[in-house]
């Protein structure tokens, strides 16, 4: 059945609701009206603080000044991801959003790499690993193509999309849904909020968080439950105050007994986390091992979340689409959350735009593909578990022996036999990344191309130990990334 859009109704506030809602304000202007409702019961999770590089091109495609984001909240500059202890203890390396050379055919940086048999990790040919390693940043120019994201405080963050997504024109209606009205075809015809108001709408989006007020609860759409292959289900969260002026410029995921901890630098304070199976380490364990590692004054007291990891079967059920934590999660292991939020709003607005009035097609093409979405992000996360030599706890015994999803398992086939670094559509991660985690984990393929060995060994070298120095040169001449940082807030002079 087609429908004509006119009336927008956004549940749930928070990150997902803010970063819809602002969206829809700024692309909509004159076409539909927006209004979001924020349910009291729905809080901010909190925890997205971390991002992938597509985050610049959401706040790019709404105007937004990088400066001005920064200082609102409280953010820093991240290159990337350090691993540690993932492949085993004592063992650590970078996945950062630059490129590794070429990745195929005699020139492939990683063949020439291995076959030359170099000291020293893969990523000191990349230049925003080294930057990392050194905790230097600078903004990327026409020389240096490399990608980075952001640190910020969530909550920040929402508070500063209110306000801009409110001067485009969308209205926030606070207030308590006591009840859902559905329409005599199944859909959604309003909500009822406790005051009395009755809050009337053609399409609802929902981001409720956690609870799915309207997909999961009023549709009761099933859930696809991946925690078969990602066991992880709850998280300790706590804030605590930053010790040292350096500030550096990636994430630290820490591979521990029962799960991994996170620590996220921003501002004004470190973000720390510890994300667990709870059926391999105990709450209260998991909470003592989180305190131990605080490297600062506590700001409060932990914060326990609770989570499955999957998806809604369908993530738009008649005239509700789902966006954010109500549609599902998948643990922040590579801070994809918001990646996914992202990715739920722009193929909502494709379908808006896209002149007509939506219809049963629209529905199935954004269901296939942001189900794709999530089975090759989820994935790319198991792929840091599954290639790990840790045996040393019932964790790591299971992700090392469980079955892999088919999609995972050729892909990884493929490289081990082939050296092939295969790419699916609806990707969350491209080869480079892929590559990255690799060479983290020491997996490697049985056999090289034989077209490798088309360059002379002493060739390859020299080129590799060019490359690396020049790369340790031109990093070596840029500023430490709090300084950096300093002068984009306007806090400091270059």
């Amino acid at each position: 059945m087609s429908q004509k859009v006119d009336r927008i109704v956004v549940v749930g506030g928070g990150s997902a609701g803010w970063m819809t809602a602002a969206v829809l304000a700024s692309g909509l202007k004159g076409r539909a009206t927006v209004e979001l409702v924020e349910a009291e019961e729905v809080g901010i999770i909190g925890v997205g603080e971390a991002t992938l590089p597509s985050i610049r091109n959401y706040n790019q495609s709404l105007g937004i000044d990088e400066a001005e984001f920064l200082r609102a909240t409280h953010g820093s500059f991240k290159l990337g991801i350090r691993f540690r202890d993932w492949l085993e203890v004592g063992q650590d390396y970078f996945h950062t959003f630059g490129p590794l050379g070429n990745l195929s055919g005699s020139q492939a940086l990683w063949g020439q790499y291995r076959r030359t048999q170099q000291d020293g990790p893969l990523g000191l040919q990349c230049v925003p690993t080294v930057m990392a390693m050194k905790g230097r940043f600078t903004l990327p120019d026409e020389q240096s193509q490399f990608r980075y994201a952001y640190h910020f405080d969530a909550v920040l963050y929402v508070a500063f999309l209110r306000k801009l997504a409110m001067q485009r024109g969308a209205r926030h209606t606070p207030g308590h849904i006591v009840d859902v009205v559905r329409r005599a075809d199944g859909g959604v015809a309003a909500l009822q909020l406790a005051d009395g108001r009755r809050i009337e709408g053609d399409l609802f989006i929902d981001c409720s968080g956690f609870r799915s007020l309207l997909l999961g609860g009023a549709l009761a759409e099933p859930f696809v439950d991946f925690s078969h292959w990602l066991p992880v289900d709850a998280a300790w969260a706590c804030p605590c105050e930053r010790s040292g002026e350096e500030i550096p410029p990636y994430t630290t995921a820490t591979a521990l007994e029962g799960g991994w901890a996170w620590r996220i630098p921003l501002q004004n304070r470190t973000g720390h986390g510890h994300v667990f199976a709870s059926r391999f380490v105990d709450v209260d364990r998991a909470r003592e091992q989180l305190l131990a590692r605080l490297d600062g004054k506590p700001l409060a007291e932990p914060r326990l979340l609770r989570f499955t990891t999957g998806h809604r079967q369908r993530f738009w059920v008649h005239n509700v689409v789902a966006i954010g934590l109500s549609s599902g999660f998948l643990e922040p292991l590579e801070s994809t959350s918001i990646y996914l939020i992202q990715d739920g709003i722009g193929r909502l607005m494709a379908a808006l735009l896209a002149g007509r009035p939506l219809n049963e097609g629209d529905r199935a093409q954004f269901n296939a593909g942001s189900t794709r979405r999530f089975e090759r992000t989820r994935d790319f996360i198991i792929q840091h578990y599954c290639l790990s030599r840790r045996r040393d706890s019932e964790l790591w015994r299971h992700v090392s022996s469980m079955p892999l999803p088919e999609t995972l398992a050729f892909k990884l086939e493929l490289w081990r036999r082939f050296g092939v670094l295969h790419e699916y559509d609806e990707e969350c991660a491209d080869a480079n990344s892929w590559l990255a985690i690799y060479a983290g984990m020491d997996s490697w393929p049985e056999r090289e191309d034989p077209v490798v060995a088309e360059i002379p060994r002493e060739r390859a070298l020299q080129a590799l130990q060019g490359r690396g120095r020049a790369i340790e040169a031109s990093v070596e001449r840029m500023p430490l990334h709090h300084q950096l940082l300093q002068q984009v807030l306007g806090q400091a002079t270059p």
